[in-house]
């Protein structure tokens, strides 16, 4: 595989080491040349930490550059084209934050690494 979309969890569960990323995903993320991260998930997480619902060791900026080096993730732009197709799709999915995800995902045609069961409800390819 070329290129792969985390979404929020995944990224989180990688960067805590959690079981709660299969060994397949691991696997794929390892084998990935190009693993990204959409920005709309540093705002669930600065905003969960904000929050209290989320610890991280280090400050929100800190944390994601070291988990970019450390497991090489790169940042997926967000256009105007993945904003308004994320805003006009179904609402199967009551997240906006993970409708955002979806539409990066559907613009740049990569599967997502996600545990969400509700992605491919739209059309989107993912590795659980």
């Amino acid at each position: 595989m070329s290129a792969i979309l985390l979404d929020t969890c995944a990224l989180l569960w990688l960067g805590f080491g959690d079981s709660k990323l299969s060994l397949d995903a691991r696997q794929v993320i390892e084998e990935t040349d190009t693993v990204y991260v959409s920005p709309i998930s540093l705002w669930e997480i600065a905003n969960k930490r904000s929050t209290g619902g989320l610890t991280l060791q280090l400050p929100t900026r800190e944390w994601f550059e070291k988990m970019c080096e450390w497991h090489k993730l790169s940042l997926l732009p967000l256009s105007a084209e993945v904003m308004i197709r994320a805003g006009e799709l179904p609402r199967h999915h009551k997240d906006p934050a993970d409708r955002i995800i979806i539409a990066a995902a559907l613009e740049a045609n990569l599967v997502v690494v996600t545990a969400d069961h509700r992605f491919p409800e739209y059309g989107v390819t993912t590795i659980c």
